[in-house]
């Protein structure tokens, strides 16, 4: 390196040119010790003394079609705790990193990354001492391109027949069936598992996962449609799967923070996605300034664990919000109070995002006197046509939650759209009845196209490295 310091943004374009990746946008975090490095498909190879790891990338989080297959040496395995307090074991590779002229060795973890928008972060280990890291600036250094990348081949729709599981505990109903009679229609197998009656065999060399007294097989997918009340059990069976090697359709930590309504509601918060103002509080000497916080109107209070509208309440006046804050507390149960959102006239737009695109939305209306819209509760449902911001805003929200698949519910305010909700298992029944849309061809495609090409366990029993 030159002696005049190399300065760094809060974000940079990189390259890795030991692993043929001439562009990769990175976020640099120096609060974050190790590099990281998106990748899939992970195949570990070659001799226990000198191991190798192939993986898959898709450089651009806006083009899936492109992927870079790399291979490096494997210099350790490493448990890291993410920000959210995720621990995960991953392989560690050495490799040359570049800005503008400037080049030297790092080390980088491999993990999936796919629902960031950072295909790469930057951490302290990797800056060096002749380097300044200036937080609010971007891109200090030469800005590259995904152009760079033209002429690499693209990556196309699995031809091959995949092994995908169904994680419910209604094989019968619409959404089950419709998933099913897709993926069997176009070459695939899908079994249902019930979720609850799944056992794991928890260890870093084979994990596994146990149903009806035997071990299930190797799958190259899982779609999670776990209740509401499986929530917790459910997301630790998924992370096994995940540790397994397949590719889950929504993952556990994303499925996590949407059924987590507080925290849903922060993470909006924090891109600056519109929402009805929303108050928590727990302390019952807060309940008039609670109350306020939401408006001096009407106010809606949900219990966090709410679903398809039960333990939602409308309160039309302060003294009946003020009743009914006061019930809730007194069931020491956890709620929100939020905003009601009068000019919705009972409706709400229900939006189905598969990947990168909405895929079918319909308007759904409360029946006469109800507030809430929910088809379970008698509403009625239709076709609408989003606005512009009203599909920017679904996609964006299900990028935040993480999610590949989502219902992101919508209000039409007279400050544009507010999000009420991000689903992480939607119904197909509403929306595919309603728009007359193949929502569930929409769900197989994206898996055909993210399943990874080589399914491996992430560690076999030869591989003590």
């Amino acid at each position: 390196m030159s002696n005049t310091p190399l300065k760094l943004g809060w974000e940079e374009w990189l390259s890795l040119p030991d692993l043929g990746l001439p562009a990769i946008r990175a976020k640099v975090d120096t609060g974050a010790k190790t590099s990281a490095l998106h990748a899939t498909a992970l195949e570990p190879f070659g001799p226990i003394d000198k191991p190798q790891i192939r993986f898959t990338l898709r450089p651009n989080p806006d083009d899936p079609d492109l992927e870079v297959v790399c291979a490096a040496p494997v210099v350790d395995r490493r448990e890291v705790t993410s920000s959210n307090g995720e621990t995960e074991l991953r392989y560690v590779i050495f490799t040359t990193v570049q800005f503008g002229s400037e080049k030297w060795p790092i080390q980088v973890t491999l993990t999936n990354r796919e629902t960031m928008a950072y295909r790469m972060l930057f951490g302290r280990t990797s800056v060096t001492e002749e380097m300044m890291v200036l937080p609010t600036e971007s891109c200090l250094q030469p800005v590259l391109s995904y152009d760079l990348y033209k002429g690499f081949p693209r990556r196309k729709a699995t031809k091959r027949p995949l092994r995908i599981v169904l994680l419910t505990r209604e094989p019968n109903n619409y959404s089950s069936q419709r998933l099913k009679q897709v993926a069997e229609e176009r070459g695939h197998v899908l079994e249902m598992v019930d979720t609850r009656r799944c056992y794991m065999a928890i260890n870093a060399t084979q994990p596994e996962v146990h149903y009806d007294g035997k071990a299930l097989p190797q799958y190259d997918a899982v779609i999670p449609r776990i209740g509401a009340s499986m929530t917790f059990y459910g997301m630790a069976v998924l992370r096994q799967f995940e540790m397994m090697g397949a590719y889950c359709l929504n993952s556990a930590q994303a499925i996590g923070a949407s059924r987590d309504k507080l925290y849903a509601h922060q993470l909006l918060a924090r891109h600056r996605l519109g929402m009805p103002a929303t108050a928590f509080a727990s302390s019952p000497k807060d309940t008039k300034d609670l109350i306020s916080l939401a408006g001096n109107s009407a106010v809606v209070v949900k219990l966090l664990e709410s679903t398809q509208g039960k333990g939602v309440v409308l309160a039309e006046t302060n003294k009946a919000a003020e009743s009914l804050v006061d019930a809730f507390r007194g069931l020491e149960a956890n709620f929100l109070v939020q905003e009601f959102v009068k000019e919705a006239g009972g409706a709400d737009i229900r939006c189905f995002v598969v990947g990168n695109k909405v895929v079918g939305a319909i308007k759904r209306q409360g029946a006469d006197g109800e507030f809430r819209s929910n088809l379970h509760r008698g509403g009625s449902a239709h076709v609408v046509k989003l606005t512009p911001e009203e599909r920017k805003v679904a996609i964006k929200a299900t990028k935040v939650m993480g999610l590949s698949v989502a219902g992101v519910d919508l209000l039409r305010s007279d400050t544009g759209p507010k999000i009420l909700e991000v689903n992480s298992s939607p119904g197909l029944e509403g929306i595919e009845k309603t728009s007359k849309k193949d929502v569930a061809a929409k769900m197989i495609e994206h898996i055909e196209i993210h399943a990874p090409i080589i399914n491996t366990a992430i560690r076999t029993k030869s591989q003590n490295f």
